[in-house]
């Protein structure tokens, strides 16, 4: 491996919610059971981080969690699982865990990515070139992939229209086929597209009875 790729890989911090906070907006789609959906939120994490792994440009994945059954699944992966900061919020989450990685380039990585690719993930690393850029939803609103600058700050701006937040703050939006990275599921229409996208063997495993 030559310098250029050496300087080009990227170390990922992927934030994982407790599961009993995570992925609300799902419970309809495993019937209100605690139980399968806890196995699902955690199913959706384990295969994008799984993808991620997979993916040439990355060099690490973090993740970061204060969830114990979700740091021993990533422990089983061979990921390292960062505890959430006292300061509440994403944000402050990725940007505790973009310090705790020491990397000359760091993105932060949604954690509901079921569907996702490794060459898509890998065609997107490459697109960002050496600025610091996001990879819309497929509402075109939130995002799903930030990426700073070679040596530079992530400066994460998640939250409700994180896309204009993170254009407005300077981050190159990134356009590109990659329907799998763009595709998170917050709801059961989400995790029915990302079906027909090709899920990974976690969340097929956990996937509710409707979708069999």
């Amino acid at each position: 491996m030559d310098y250029d790729e050496v300087r080009d890989e990227v170390d990922l911090v992927v934030p994982v919610k407790t599961l009993d906070r995570a992925k609300t907006r799902l419970t309809s789609a495993t019937g209100g059971d605690p139980v399968s959906h806890a196995a699902l939120a955690l199913a959706l994490a384990m295969d994008t981080v799984s993808a991620a792994l997979a993916t040439p440009g990355v060099r690490r994945v973090v993740t970061i969690t204060s969830d114990p059954a979700v740091a021993a699944e990533m422990a089983a992966l061979g990921v390292e699982a960062v505890p959430e900061p006292a300061e509440p919020g994403l944000n402050a989450a990725l940007e505790h865990g973009a310090s705790a990685l020491r990397s000359d380039r760091v993105g932060a990585l949604q954690a509901d990515l079921p569907a996702l690719k490794p060459g898509e993930l890998q065609a997107a690393l490459e697109a960002a070139q050496d600025r610091r850029a996001f990879v819309p939803d497929r509402q075109g609103t939130g995002t799903t992939l930030l990426l700073a600058a070679p040596g530079g700050e992530l400066d994460p701006r998640f939250g409700v229209g994180s896309a204009g937040h993170h254009r407005i703050s300077g981050a190159v939006a990134l356009f590109g086929p990659w329907p799998s990275l763009r595709c998170d599921v917050d709801t059961e229409e989400d995790l029915r597209l990302a079906l027909t996208l090709g899920l990974g063997a976690h969340t097929a495993n956990a996937l509710p009875a409707w979708t069999t």
